[in-house]
């Protein structure tokens, strides 16, 4: 019998990622990859039509043609076929994509809808995309120069919820890019190179060819992982917030005629941390919108620094001091 052929360790890397991210979904049900066609999904893709089987899930990939590059419907085919060569159903669908918030966000939503349309209309459990550490330390960086706060620097979660009953999976997170690209050399499978990635039009692109180069060069290697570090400790930072939220929450909020009031003295009894996030926490779920951190320290007047001053005209709605209470109404 012949010597088996060691596995190489960037495919090993790759799959072990892929395993664990797995590893709570029921067996039976069906996990969708989001492919690209590009080295970090196509990586994923091969470690999950090898590892999903193994733990009794089908496994399927849909690549999302968004119809903004020239023949980007022979790429979305190419990239289908390649997954089909490893033996997993695949799909095509065509997005139009619309302006709203730049051309980058306008993709992105089209690509989630049709993501959460195929896990939908395939009863998947899951939905896994390709972000490595890379782009995790891009998204945190990106974050930083926004001056975005802690919710922009957490970066991307590695499980979140893309629909009702259907899991958004970030298993390549710990993973390094170089190690994806490695890992479809082993396979023998041949990535796309998006124009798009060595476009300096934008931000991230030039985060990645400049700002992160630069910053190994002058402070030394490891920074990708560091800037990755700091946003899963963010994230569990930020968890515990949102649990004393939950529980803070429900003694200090009454509805309102039109509204919703917050206790201005249970407010001011709390951190001025925790304090903010329950005033950006009130206006996100009763309005649907997001306080900067402006508005939101103008909103935190009105409960340390009140001295009759007016209503604060707010995305969405308009807050003011009735009594003991900051009260917010719909705009």
């Amino acid at each position: 019998m012949a010597p088996t052929e060691p596995l190489d360790p960037a495919v090993a890397e790759v799959r072990l990622a892929v395993r664990r991210a797995l590893a709570g979904i029921e067996p039976g049900r069906t996990v969708l990859v989001g492919l690209s066609g590009g080295a970090d999904s196509l990586a994923l893709t091969a470690a999950a039509a090898f590892e999903g089987p193994r733990l009794g899930l089908r496994v399927a990939s849909v690549t999302v043609d968004h119809g903004l590059q020239t023949a980007s419907a022979q790429v979305a085919e190419s990239a289908a076929r390649q997954a089909a060569a490893l033996g997993i159903e695949t799909r095509v669908v065509r997005v139009e994509v619309g302006d709203e918030n730049g051309p980058e966000a306008a993709a992105r939503a089209a690509r989630y809808r049709a993501l959460a349309d195929a896990a939908t209309d395939l009863a998947a459990g899951a939905v896994l995309l390709g972000h490595t550490l890379d782009d995790q330390a891009e998204t945190v960086l990106l974050g930083l120069a926004r001056g975005s706060g802690a919710t922009s620097l957490q970066g991307m979660a590695p499980v979140s919820e893309l629909a009702p009953g259907v899991a958004l999976l970030r298993p390549l997170l710990d993973v390094r890019r170089a190690t994806t690209l490695a890992a479809c050399a082993a396979a023998g499978i041949e990535p796309w190179r998006d124009p798009h990635n060595a476009d300096a039009r934008f931000a991230r692109v030039r985060v990645r060819q400049s700002v992160l180069p630069v910053l190994e060069s002058e402070l030394g290697p490891g920074i990708a992982a560091a800037l990755a570090r700091t946003a899963a400790q963010l994230r569990e930072d930020a968890e515990a917030f949102d649990e004393m939220i939950d529980e803070t929450i429900e003694d200090i909020v009454e509805h309102a005629e039109a509204g919703i009031s917050v206790s201005a003295a249970a407010l001011a009894a709390n951190p001025a941390a925790l304090r903010h996030r329950i005033l950006r926490h009130v206006v996100a779920a009763e309005f649907g919108a997001s306080l900067t951190r402006t508005q939101t320290l103008e909103v935190a007047r009105l409960v340390t620094e009140w001295s009759g001053q007016g209503p604060i005209d707010l995305p969405g709605c308009r807050a003011r001091r009735v009594g003991g209470r900051i009260e917010f109404t719909a705009s």
